[in-house]
């Protein structure tokens, strides 16, 4: 199947489920991710409630439990990113599921003998366990997911993991308060969920590996540095691990806070405080599935600042939300649920989560599109070592913060000021977040914009992209429809304008004078669209030169065949339709001069035609194509 075929397979990222590249894939991932949070918690309620260990009090299990699970992704996320570029990915994964079945036939028998000890040395070993399954489960996906397919397919993951986090913790709650025979309901339930899940990692497909001939490093020091170092060689990969580690840091503060909020803040009982984690998980959940439609099926980085936007707004909103609230005894679920302001809390939290997910998913997707194959393992192992060391520094945080008298309504304030910073901070240093989320904006609040024939746009490789130039808006709607960055070639009057001239220089767009008014910046343009081919990038140029002052196409002038000349690649020929007369072409002679001619959500496209080899391009050619496009 090629991958237009496997996208027109299914309308929507649940038919996913349906295929084999994919299904065994999630069942396995979503079983490990419950399995293991079966066993921790069930653990964590055993050790506070029914066992009285002197060296382990109650107060510190959680603590003590959750630094066991973290300290091998610190230790050997490197030596596992190694293994999963060297050999076959799922060779791993049945490796590991049988690992996991050791593991939980262990904890079987710390929790049938009360073994404290044992059960401790398992929550070290399933930490190890998810840390040599963490690179696979995000390097797995690009190999057999197309681009199209990637944001939902990243959705359903982190929608299916959230789930079975809370599917794992409700189970191993239940079973575990059992009378008498609880313990070992939950010894049952851990091999039984381990020996599924090595059943449907059987059916997860070969998955050959990026690069058998890597030698593994085995000093997880040297290893960590040089995987943070080959993270760094793709400046917006690198900086978007961070960000997500961001967001992981972000998460652990209302996590951890979570039961304290729910007592001291909310004057709840424990069932209140496991609402607080439903309402979170099916927000993550929610956010998560809804990247693909917002999307529309590509990876839409636009989605990261909106995702941004809606944690801060509703972090800070959940400060005064819970600032206010009545002092109580003790509130049971029932109770809870009945009292009109909390609606307020929970919705909050709610949608803090569903926007987490809008942040994460496309900046997962990103990263595992950019990755360089060969290294995309190792980069994502990197990524799990950031992710530790953001979680650990947002524990020691929160408990300075606490130890010197915050509230946690306050904490949760300047979590949500604090990631306004940071992200505002994330999309300076990287543009092109900051740039898709501007045409994520127009074509969706001022265009109804519809996109054809996108899967033109190379996925990889160079290519010049041909397109008719109507309005001032139409490198933004070139941006909104394709999956990767495009260096503009345009006129160096627009960089004069006071908005839209900052933009573009954003944008890195490249300004280019007439050869007769200024033949040193006009070579300078082609020197720099030259290496941006020569780089394997998306170039555009629009070959009137001009913006049509009548709405018709003009004639196309000779810059491509410049080009061309010493960068024989692919040209794209792109129709932009129905522009003349919106808000931002020139119609009636200047631009806005009647904004709202059309009314809003005017209905413009973009129609994308086959690329026309090197050898068969001339000026003419590329004119009468997108003549063409624009009457399709």
């Amino acid at each position: 199947m090629t991958p237009n075929e496997h996208a027109a397979a299914h309308p929507n990222q649940f038919a996913l489920l349906k295929q084999k590249r994919f299904a065994p894939f999630f069942w396995t991932q979503f079983l490990g991710a419950g399995n293991d949070n079966l066993f921790k918690f069930a653990f964590t309620v055993m050790i506070t409630y029914q066992l009285q260990v002197s060296w382990l009090p109650a107060s510190m299990a959680g603590l003590v439990i959750g630094a066991l699970f973290i300290l091998p992704f610190l230790l050997f996320s490197a030596t596992a990113g190694q293994a999963t570029d060297k050999y076959d990915k799922t060779a791993v994964i049945r490796f590991v599921k049988n690992l996991e079945i050791a593991i939980m036939a262990l904890a079987a028998f710390g929790f049938w003998t009360g073994n404290v000890i044992v059960l401790l040395a398992c929550v070290l070993l399933m930490g190890l366990h998810s840390t040599i399954f963490g690179p696979v489960k995000f390097a797995y996906l690009p190999q057999h997911l197309n681009e199209r397919e990637l944001t939902g397919g990243n959705g359903m993951v982190e929608m299916g993991t959230f789930v079975a986090i809370l599917l794992g913790q409700v189970a191993g709650g239940l079973l575990v308060a059992i009378p008498e025979v609880g313990r070992h309901y939950v010894a049952i339930g851990c091999v039984a969920v381990a020996l599924l899940g090595r059943l449907t990692a059987q059916g997860v497909p070969p998955s050959p590996s990026s690069d058998p001939q890597l030698r593994i490093n085995w000093n997880p020091v040297t290893e960590t540095w040089r995987n943070l170092m080959l993270a760094r060689e793709n400046i917006v990969v690198f900086r978007s691990l961070l960000g997500i580690s961001w967001m992981w840091f972000f998460g652990a503060v209302f996590l951890s806070l979570f039961p304290a909020f729910a007592k001291d803040v909310l004057h709840g009982d424990e069932r209140v405080a496991s609402l607080l984690l439903v309402v979170f998980s099916i927000g993550i959940g929610t956010g998560s599935l809804l990247c693909e439609m917002l999307s529309k099926r590509h990876v839409e980085i636009g989605l990261v600042p909106m995702g941004a936007i809606g944690m801060s707004v509703f972090a800070i909103d959940l400060y005064f939300a819970a600032r206010g609230l009545a002092p109580s005894s003790g509130y049971t679920l029932g109770s809870f649920l009945a009292q009109p302001p909390h609606w307020r809390v929970m919705a909050d939290l709610a949608l803090l989560s569903l926007f987490a997910g809008l942040y994460s998913v496309p900046m997962y997707a990103l990263i595992q599109l950019r990755s360089q194959p060969s290294h995309r393992a190792r980069i994502i192992a990197a990524n799990n070592i950031l992710n530790a060391l953001f979680m650990i520094v947002s524990s020691l945080i929160v408990g300075a913060l606490l130890a010197a008298h915050f509230t946690i309504p306050q904490v949760f304030l300047i979590t949500g000021l604090l990631n306004a910073v940071v992200a505002f901070y994330i999309f300076m240093l990287v543009p092109e977040y900051f740039l898709r989320f501007v045409a994520f904006i127009v074509t969706r609040l001022v265009y109804r914009f519809k996109v054809r024939g996108d899967e033109n746009i190379p996925a990889t490789g160079a290519a010049i992209l041909v397109c008719n130039h109507v309005a001032f808006v139409d490198p933004v709607l070139l941006m909104a429809a394709s999956p990767r960055p495009i260096r503009f070639i345009m006129d160096h009057k627009i960089f004069a304008m006071p908005v839209l001239g900052w933009f573009f220089r954003l944008a890195k767009a490249i300004p280019i004078a007439p050869q007769r008014d200024d033949p040193v910046a006009y070579e300078q343009a082609f020197a720099k669209a030259r290496e941006v081919l020569n780089d394997g990038d998306l170039l555009c140029i629009f070959p009137e030169g001009a913006l049509t002052r009548d709405g018709e196409l003009g004639e196309f002038k000779g810059g491509v065949m410049k080009l061309l000349e010493s960068n024989p690649v692919p040209v794209v020929p792109l129709a932009l339709q129905n522009l003349w007369g919106s808000y931002f072409s020139r119609k009636d002679g200047s631009a806005m001069s009647k904004p709202f001619r059309r009314g809003w959500f005017s209905r413009v496209g973009l129609v994308a035609g086959d690329a026309v080899a090197p050898a068969a391009v001339t000026p003419a050619g590329l004119r009468e194509r997108v003549s063409h496009l624009l009457a399709s």
